[in-house]
């Protein structure tokens, strides 16, 4: 029998949390490394989300691995904010020669857009490239 749950757009996804305590650094800013960390819990929900997540991909004998990530840092998150990320799929297919070695399976870029969801003010963009 098919799994009839709703599946989210695999192209595009967003989630909300609020910025918490221990993600500031010592000016009270969301620490740069903690905007990579939420890049990735994105990407990882939105897989799940969409139907190509850790299962999916341990059947068909790979898994996704971040190569490149890529971060402009805009305007400062902090405690009380609540930040909204959305990834943004750019392309999946077959790894490239540019990017990825011959024959590596497949490829995908990503951006991830975070916004201060109080002013819509941009907090950072993230370009992050993976291969599986």
């Amino acid at each position: 029998m098919g799994d009839d749950r709703a599946r989210a757009d695999p192209l595009e996804f967003t989630l909300r949390w609020p910025v918490r305590g221990y993600e500031l650094d010592s000016n009270g800013h969301v620490n740069n490394a903690v905007y990579l960390s939420w890049a990735e819990e994105l990407a990882t929900a939105h897989a799940e989300a969409a139907g190509y997540g850790r299962d999916w991909s341990v059947s068909r004998g790979g898994g996704w691995v971040v190569r490149r990530t890529e971060i402009t840092y805009h305007r400062p998150a902090v405690y009380g904010d609540e930040v909204e990320l959305t990834v943004r799929v750019d392309r999946v297919g077959l790894g490239s020669a540019e990017r990825w070695p011959a024959g590596s399976g497949a490829a995908g870029t990503g951006r991830t857009r975070g916004r201060r969801y109080r002013d819509d003010a941009g907090a950072a963009t993230a370009l992050t490239c993976a291969a599986s």
